[in-house]
């Protein structure tokens, strides 16, 4: 039986993931037609095409999808093994860390941590990315290193967590609104017009619904995407916006932020990981420099 081909593994590793033979080429740094020199390879050695044609791209078989899991374990676990223990050199690292963040999380906290970072380790890069779903996914899959966001129940054994910090809602009109002058009661809070923040763009979805009172009924005039939608349009209008305190501190600036006149849950924000990462050096500095920015 001749010897297994490992380089393979990675090949077919990128391929699932990425569904393209143009994309995992140029995430492998090789040309299109090495990379389909490759597939055909792999095809042959499994006998199972893997990926077929539908329409414009290519779509999983079901030997690829009953792979997909062990290779992406194979591939991860070799990654560990060959990569070198040794001291951080934080003065000569040159290393891009993507992380993904809600709306809000980089006005107040981006330049902070960029200055952090700069200071020890002037060749690391950030690139932030918004966060549109709670799908781990790109955790999992290491297009992203590290994310920020409320853990929910629905999060998967496989991703690490820490606390950075405990933020509330808090609701947020422009300078000179009429909710500056006088109490704030339930009774205006429920009866003013309201920007709804929901990623999928349905009422129900509202971000801030698990952290109000269940049955609370608000007269929604607009829904957008994001707290910083949400706040440009409460600082030219009328509306109210509900937003998170520490989450848009920079973001409010000017307007006029009330505490809620009902109750509402305080909730954590953390940060997440995949496991794979725990002990990688420059990781593990990144996630305390994040520590230390939200903690400040």
């Amino acid at each position: 039986m001749s010897t297994p081909d490992f380089n393979l593994l990675m090949t077919l590793d990128v391929l699932l993931a990425e569904g393209s033979v143009a994309r995992a080429a140029r995430r492998l740094r090789l040309s299109p037609s090495a990379m389909s020199r490759a597939l055909s390879r792999l095809r042959e050695t499994t006998g199972d095409p893997l990926l077929v044609r539908a329409g414009r791209g290519l779509v999983p078989t079901p030997r690829a999808l009953a792979l997909r899991e062990d290779v992406r374990r194979l591939v991860q676990d070799v990654q560990a093994v060959l990569r070198p223990d040794e001291m951080l050199d934080l003065a000569h690292l040159a290393r891009t860390f993507t992380l993904r963040t809600s709306d809000g999380f980089v006005e107040s906290f981006g330049g902070a941590l960029l200055a952090a970072i700069a200071e020890e380790a002037p060749g690391v890069r950030l690139h932030f990315l918004q966060k549109p779903d709670k799908d781990s996914a790109p955790l999992r899959d290491g297009r992203v290193d590290l994310e920020t966001g409320v853990i929910e129940a629905s999060l998967g054994p496989e991703v690490r967590s820490q606390a950075l910090f405990g933020d509330r809602l808090l609701g947020v009109v422009r300078a000179g609104h009429a909710f500056g002058r006088g109490e704030v009661t339930a009774r205006r809070y429920g009866e003013a017009r309201h920007i709804i923040v929901s990623r999928t763009g349905l009422e129900g979805d509202a971000v801030d619904l698990p952290f109000l009172p269940a049955g609370l009924t608000r007269k929604v005039a607009t829904i957008v995407s994001g707290f910083s939608a949400a706040l440009a349009l409460a600082r030219a209008s009328d509306l109210i916006a509900t937003v998170p305190e520490r989450h848009t501190e920079d973001l409010r600036a000017g307007m006029f932020s009330f505490p809620l006149p009902l109750a509402s849950q305080v909730f954590t924000v953390s940060m997440l990981w995949h496991p794979r990462m725990d002990a990688d050096p420059a990781h593990r500095w990144l996630r305390g420099k994040l520590r230390g920015v939200c903690a400040g």
